[in-house]
């Protein structure tokens, strides 16, 4: 599986570049700013592709802008976005209006290999992953209306789908069977206004009800 590496810091670009390398990935280009992103991903069309949210000039957030253009010019790339703290508004930029294929991360999560590849695969092959601590910030947090309604169990099956993990996982997790995680399932997406009809991935549209409020 071939993959391109946008990170400005010298160290975490060969850790990562090493870590792929390690468990099977092959790594096509390693850039340092979001302008080589995008023309990377444009020349390689990689399977995946990791990008920091700072990077230069001004390390704000060219790395989620680069993240959106490189998506924009190459329609379903892969992204998992890496960052130092919980950011959000960021989170849910990268999230609005995609069906999947995107991740969002803390870096502290790349230290736990397994995890981290775990969650760099799922996103790869068209899933939606995000950081427990993302979730969990979004959960206790400022919460509208709809977060409300929503049961402290059903809660935790969104923060378990927000993290990208599919109904067997939850139902392991959270030792329930597997026809409470549909029904649990069921009522989250009613509770929040998701009806079959909806467009994409209802799973995803979930998540981005808490980011949209969290920016309300």
């Amino acid at each position: 599986m071939r993959a391109v590496i946008a990170e400005d810091n010298v160290l975490l670009a060969e850790g990562l570049a090493l870590l792929l390398s390690r468990a099977g990935f092959e790594v096509v280009a390693r850039v340092v700013d979001g302008e080589s992103f995008v023309e990377a991903a444009v020349e390689h069309r990689p399977e995946v592709a990791i990008v920091d949210v700072r990077m230069p000039p001004t390390f704000r957030d060219e790395g989620i802008r680069a993240a959106l253009e490189a998506r924009r010019r190459v329609p379903g790339l892969p992204v998992l976005v890496l960052s130092q703290y919980v950011e959000t508004s960021y989170a849910s930029e990268l999230m609005a209006g995609s069906a999947g294929g995107v991740g969002y991360l803390l870096k502290d999560r790349v230290s736990r290999v397994e995890e981290f590849v775990d969650a760099l695969v799922r996103v790869a092959g068209g899933g939606t992953v995000m950081d427990p601590e993302v979730v969990r910030q979004l959960l206790t947090r400022r919460a509208s209306d709809p977060v409300d309604t929503l049961s402290p169990r059903e809660r935790e099956v969104l923060g378990l789908m927000a993290q990208g993990q599919d109904n067997t996982t939850i139902r392991n997790r959270l030792h329930i069977t597997e026809s409470s995680v549909q029904k649990h399932i069921g009522a989250i997406f009613t509770k929040l206004g998701l009806q079959p009809t909806d467009s994409g991935n209802r799973r995803v549209l979930a998540v981005l009800a808490y980011l949209d409020s969290e920016r309300e």
